[in-house]
């Protein structure tokens, strides 16, 4: 198993850290993996749900595009009010 050593931790970052290990009985390298562990899987996540809404974007097909207007018709159209 890799070992991971963390320098320059601020103070009050290591004091939540303790809190929160010595609430769920952990010690403070437990509890930072567990930690390390939701963030990752969250970010994970983020990009699959990110992925996911692309692909549904690109599938879905516009119908009848040519019929918008020109957006630079429309902003001249409104600075000329």
């Amino acid at each position: 198993m890799a070992i991971l050593q963390v320098r320059d931790v601020p103070e009050e970052l290591y004091q939540a850290l303790s809190e929160l290990a010595k609430q769920d009985n952990r010690s403070i390298s437990q509890q930072t993996i567990v930690i390390l562990k939701q963030a990752l899987n969250y970010e994970e996540n983020k990009v699959k749900k990110r992925k996911r809404l692309l692909e549904k974007i690109r599938a879905n097909k516009i119908i009848n595009a040519d019929a918008f207007p020109d957006p630079a018709e429309l902003i001249r159209e409104d600075r000329d009010r």
